[in-house]
């Protein structure tokens, strides 16, 4: 009997096939990304909610904060690098915490690092720079401290003394006011996948018409 190799890919939303070990750029659509991040929760899927917050909802929080805190509008293409931070965690199908990521080890890191440099090279990422990384990595805690005490329920000084996460609360949210929402709030799989779809299409036609207009 010939055996039967072992299935790496997963099925996705349009009926397309990715291969989780070795990823294809070309495999997905947009929408198969939007409607996956939609579908991941942030959190383990806790919720002081009747819903869980997705990392499609986390990775625009972190854009609107990006642009609400940046001295010069962000470029299509910064912006679109903030969007996509998350993106290799809806092929997943999780977002893993960090202590669990030490203990899954090397190749757990290994298989969401392909997954990740796919997702750069299908949207043509460009690498961080080390300022924009670290405003990133602000805009990125300052969102998991509020998401934790306002969508989760942690108290602020378990934030701090737990999570080990030094960054402010914020009382604002930001997305409120972009999607005329309640604060806070996780919104339905459908809703984030839309608004999340809706950022990487006008962001990745601002990117291409930037290319346009320098060549």
């Amino acid at each position: 009997m010939t055996p039967v190799a072992a299935r790496a890919w997963v099925r996705l939303p349009s009926g397309r096939r990715l291969d989780l070990i070795n990823p294809d750029p070309g495999a997905w659509l947009d929408s198969d990304l939007a409607l996956r991040l939609a579908r991941t929760y942030r959190w383990g899927g806790e919720s002081s909610w009747p819903l869980p917050l997705s990392v499609a909802q986390h990775s625009l929080l972190v854009l609107a904060l990006r642009r609400q805190w940046s001295d010069t509008p962000l470029t299509p293409s910064d912006a679109l690098l903030e969007l996509l931070h998350d993106a290799e965690e809806g092929f997943l199908g999780f977002d893993c915490i960090s202590p669990l990521k030490d203990v899954l080890g090397l190749s757990f890191r290994a298989v969401s690092s392909r997954l990740m440099a796919a997702v750069s090279d299908r949207y043509e990422l460009r690498t961080w720079s080390p300022a924009a990384h670290a405003a990133h990595k602000r805009a990125d805690s300052v969102a998991a401290a509020s998401e934790a005490v306002h969508c989760i329920g942690w108290p602020a000084h378990e934030v701090r003394d737990v999570l080990g996460i030094v960054h402010p609360v914020l009382d604002v949210d930001p997305l409120a006011d972009i999607y005329d929402c309640r604060p806070w709030e996780p919104w339905a799989a459908d809703v984030a996948a839309e608004r999340f779809l809706d950022a990487l299409e006008s962001l990745r036609a601002a990117v291409h018409g930037q290319i346009e207009a320098q060549a």
